[in-house]
């Protein structure tokens, strides 16, 4: 793992570093809230209010060049593209700086190829992001970044005399990032300058469109509870709110929300984490145990105390417990009892079934004179006891199996609408 510091030139670039393609800023790596955070989570990159960081028109005009062309299929290969996609897609690229040390899969230029190395990059290197809030350039070399895939918590930094330890480097606080669960329209940037002005940048800009909007202007936690955890994500970060969760991995976008930390109706800072609570449907365990009705999980009442999620260093909140999730009818029909309540009490058969022979009867039992055997679970009452037929196995009647009823207002698809592609003036 190598570490890239802000301001530190290249070993092998794409492009020339002296060309003044991108700049990077001198920011203070701020605390995350776990070592995971979505794309499109509010204050997760930051911005200025000056001219632009990256220079995306150039990092296209170079590319471009036939003198370029290996180069350019490098370049092009290292993020699975053509050659012919290139300007496209740079044109959906929007350039922002780092607020945390943030790790990703960078790739140096050797010999006419891409060669991709893990790197930690330091807050305040300038990188352009993709419609889902993915590193995808480092913007002063134009190298190619693709997602960090090892785990976070075992990795060993090599810092070198171009790339020496920094200031406030705490490998506790370093961030991996995943995609937002869909394409965004605008990404949502603290000026790193004046931490009280939030930006609102349009995907696809270099910031002559920005809108500033204050960032000490509280928001109101909306009500999630039976909602997806895609959707929810959708909705904090819309108010300018972060999302935390119990867990190394955020839950399946499907897992349905059962209580927020803070309460709906809290009024919260920019940026400010929410945990939210989730069951999902894992499926059987194969212990036979049935798995609680949703209806029955959800909270009438505030959670009870999960733990604070304003402090980056306090535990998530735990998860609740595993249950399936109501997508639109009733449970899974696999491996599953009758009825999701539970098994049905079985009469209990009469201790004084048919007396055995008396004394002096020859040995061998008659068939016709045994107990009969114990009834299977689920039978609604004791067969007869003259000439007891064999065991039916038939389940009881009078516990039909019953539907998982759906949260009301839950949404059905969390797909977002198609965004047209923009395109740069």
């Amino acid at each position: 793992m190598k570490a890239v510091a802000a301001g530190a030139a290249s070993l092998a670039p794409f492009f020339d570093e002296g060309s003044g393609l991108g700049r990077d800023a001198d920011v203070r790596s701020r605390p995350a809230h776990g070592g995971l955070q979505q794309g499109d989570t509010p204050g997760l990159y930051g911005g200025t209010g000056e001219a632009a960081i990256c220079d995306v028109e150039q990092v296209k005009r170079y590319l471009a060049e036939p003198r370029n062309d290996r180069k350019a299929r490098a370049w092009a290969g290292a993020l699975d593209l053509r050659t012919d996609e290139i300007p496209e897609y740079l044109d959906g690229l929007t350039p922002v700086l780092l607020r945390h040390d943030t790790l990703v899969r960078n790739h140096d230029y050797k010999k006419g190829k891409a060669v991709p190395f893990n790197a930690l990059l330091q807050a305040g290197i300038a990188i352009l992001v993709d419609d889902q809030g993915m590193p995808a350039v480092k913007c002063s070399c134009g190298n190619p970044l693709r997602p960090f895939e090892g785990d976070k918590n075992r990795i060993s930094v090599s810092f070198d005399d171009r790339n020496e330890k920094w200031k406030g480097y705490d490998r506790s606080e370093v961030v991996v990032v995943r995609p937002a669960s869909r394409e965004l329209e605008r990404i949502v940037l603290v000026d790193v300058e004046d931490p009280d002005r939030g930006i609102e940048r349009p995907v696809g800009t270099t910031g002559e469109g920005d809108t500033a909007f204050d960032t000490r202007k509280r928001q109101a936690v909306p009500s999630l509870v039976g909602t997806t955890f895609g959707e929810a994500s959708r909705r904090l970060a819309g108010r300018g709110l972060a999302v935390a969760y119990g867990g190394k991995e955020p839950p399946p976008d499907g897992a349905r929300v059962t209580a927020s930390d803070p309460a709906a109706g809290a009024e919260l800072r920019f940026g400010t984490h929410v945990t939210l609570s989730v069951v999902e449907d894992t499926g059987p365990s194969g212990g036979g145990t049935t798995p609680p009705d949703p209806e029955s999980s959800r909270p009438t009442t505030s959670p009870a105390s999960p733990s604070s999620p304003s402090s980056p260093s306090s535990p998530s909140a735990p998860s609740a417990p595993s249950a399936p999730s109501a997508p639109s009818s009733g449970p899974s029909k696999s491996e599953r009892p009758a009825s999701p309540s539970g098994t049905p009490e079985a009469a209990s058969p009469p201790a004084d079934s048919t007396p055995p022979p008396p004394p002096g009867t020859v040995s061998g039992p008659p068939p016709s004179t045994r107990p009969a055997p114990p009834e299977p679970p689920g039978t609604a009452s004791a067969p007869p006891r003259a000439t007891p037929p064999p065991p039916t196995g038939e389940s009881a009647s009078s516990a039909p199996a019953t539907s998982v009823s759906v949260a009301p207002g839950a949404p059905t698809t969390s797909a977002p609408a198609e965004r047209p592609r923009r395109t740069r003036e």
